[in-house]
């Protein structure tokens, strides 16, 4: 593959990437608005043309007022109120078959053009198939809020919708990295640096599972209870976190669990990538590039704290909820470049 090749491929994997982060903050504005139930039927093909008629807008909210959460949170807020929360649905399904057009035509022509590797041409493919598969997750999300008695969907679906997103973000993003740059910067193998991409390694999983705890905050609604910062009703530990039995019940669904253990990861996490830095700063033999990355995952880490804060004490408002939900994923790609940065990086012999 020639140098400007590289440069062509990677710049349209890294465009992915942000069509990803923006259907990540898509996706929350769905979320926290309630709009993510307003689509009754899947369409996958079709779906790309919105309601061209008023025939057709009475025919969609007819079916939705056949659903719990009209009766409970909307009954009697007519047309126009349906169409406000439609539109926001219908652009987060529109933005995934448009992912999915960016993605496939051009790796169509690049094939045909022999721009890239059979393998290659594999592995790209096999995201298409994830991102056609991240769909019906959507979907099966979805269905779970049609349930009797159901305002919103399950939050065990909610982490797995976000959860494949995420995954696939990682991958394509990983793999953008790894055509731009196809030979490390600096082959070391100093303790400072094994130590740092041990930490690192350590880093990115702590990282993950505070995700997780961040969207089963986010589907259990536990961000709108205990909006102090850093005690929860006074407490550090609030009083009835293990009102649940058996005891890991209430890691998914105790609101005053799960929002304690996001703090609590969130807090590990950053002190994690506090180590990271203090010790990979340190290693001077790794090269520009990756103490680079090291300030950039400083500032990173710095700003998705300072929003969670922001999104706690002012009670989940759409736009904050919305960005630190889209930062997290930001935060994650600079740690895969950091990791990226440290793949030179050997174990002694």
């Amino acid at each position: 593959m020639t140098p400007a090749h590289r440069k062509l491929i990677s710049g349209w994997l890294f465009l992915l990437c942000f069509m990803l982060l923006g259907m990540i903050a898509i996706g929350g504005v769905t979320r926290l608005t309630g709009s993510g139930l307003s689509i009754m039927d899947w369409q996958p093909v079709s779906g790309f043309i919105p309601p061209l008629s008023h025939a057709e807008w009475e025919r969609l909210f007819a079916l939705y007022k056949t659903i719990p959460q009209y009766h409970l949170q909307h009954e009697g807020f007519g047309l126009e109120g349906f169409q406000r929360i439609f539109w926001a649905e219908w652009i987060h399904r529109f933005w995934g078959r448009l992912m999915g057009l960016v993605l496939l035509l051009p790796l169509i022509w690049f094939v045909v053009r022999g721009m890239i590797t059979r393998r290659l041409a594999l592995r790209l493919f096999i995201f298409f198939i994830l991102g056609a598969l991240q769909g019906a997750i959507g979907w099966f999300m979805v269905a779970s809020g049609f349930r009797p008695n159901s305002t919103a969907v399950e939050p065990i679906r909610l982490v797995l919708h976000l959860s494949a997103a995420l995954l696939l973000y990682g991958a394509i993003l990983w793999t953008a990295f790894s055509i731009r740059w196809p030979v490390p910067e600096s082959h070391t193998s100093s303790s400072a640096a094994r130590l740092a991409k041990r930490l690192a390694c350590f880093t990115i999983v702590l990282l993950c599972t505070t995700i997780i705890a961040g969207g089963f905050t986010a589907g259990t609604h536990a961000g709108f209870l205990f909006n102090t910062f850093p005690l929860m009703d006074g407490h550090l530990i609030p009083t009835d976190y293990a009102q649940l039995s058996p005891f890991w019940m209430n890691w998914f669904i105790n609101k005053a669990a799960v929002q304690f253990d996001h703090r609590l990861l969130a807090t590990l996490t950053a002190l994690s990538i506090g180590a990271v830095l203090f010790v990979g700063l340190k290693a001077t033999d790794l090269g520009a590039k990756a103490h680079n990355a090291f300030i950039l995952l400083g500032w990173a880490v710095v700003i998705q704290y300072a929003l969670g804060v922001t999104t706690l004490l002012l009670v989940v408002p759409v736009w904050a909820g919305a960005v630190h939900q889209t930062f997290a994923a930001v935060l994650l790609g600079v740690m895969l470049y950091v990791l990226h940065c440290l793949r030179g990086t050997k174990a002694m012999a």
